[in-house]
């Protein structure tokens, strides 16, 4: 972002604990989560759940991203979903008795970004990373490469939503 003295994460180098083939992934979650943070500070509480032109509120896509991560994370371990994560994954952006802060909100999306970048370093198998995996009840086929892919792309493209809704709720 503009405050950032630094080039963008691609541009830093390869991380040393992730493996060649995974460097894309791992780079575009930290870009994510940098660019999520400096975004979100400063950011009232109280904006949370509002919403834009009927789009998505950014307490919604603060919750969706960390859930979405720890989703396709477990189906690339070839696990199914325990109740904990489907019952998160039914209460994304709904209204509810708690009230979410946007540093507890950061926190949760911080946190699954760590334990993604782990399980991304202890694939030390390159051959395994096209092994098929199923995704949801349906079992729909993807590839452990690709839930790892769609989890970096999905996050940037939610992170350009929340942009957008930010900005246009930081002016209004």
């Amino acid at each position: 972002m503009a405050n950032n003295p630094l080039p963008e994460v691609w541009l830093r180098g390869p991380l040393k604990q992730i493996p060649a083939l995974l460097q894309p992934v791992a780079h575009a979650l930290l870009q994510a989560q940098e660019e999520l943070n400096e975004l979100m500070s400063g950011f009232p509480d109280e904006l949370l759940w509002k919403k834009v032109a009927g789009m998505a509120s950014p307490g919604f896509h603060l919750q969706h991203l960390a859930g979405v991560l720890d989703r396709l994370f477990t189906y690339a371990r070839c696990e199914a979903l325990t109740e904990q994560q489907l019952n998160y994954l039914s209460a994304e952006g709904k209204p509810t008795n708690k009230i979410y802060t946007v540093s507890e909100l950061l926190a949760v999306f911080n946190m699954q970004v760590d334990v993604s970048l782990k399980q991304l370093s202890n694939e030390a198998n390159e051959s395994a990373l096209t092994d098929i995996r199923g995704v949801g009840r349906a079992q729909l086929p993807s590839t452990v490469i690709g839930l790892y892919v769609h989890s970096a792309e999905h996050t940037m493209r939610h992170l350009g939503q929340l942009i957008v809704t930010v900005k246009v709720l930081k002016e209004g």
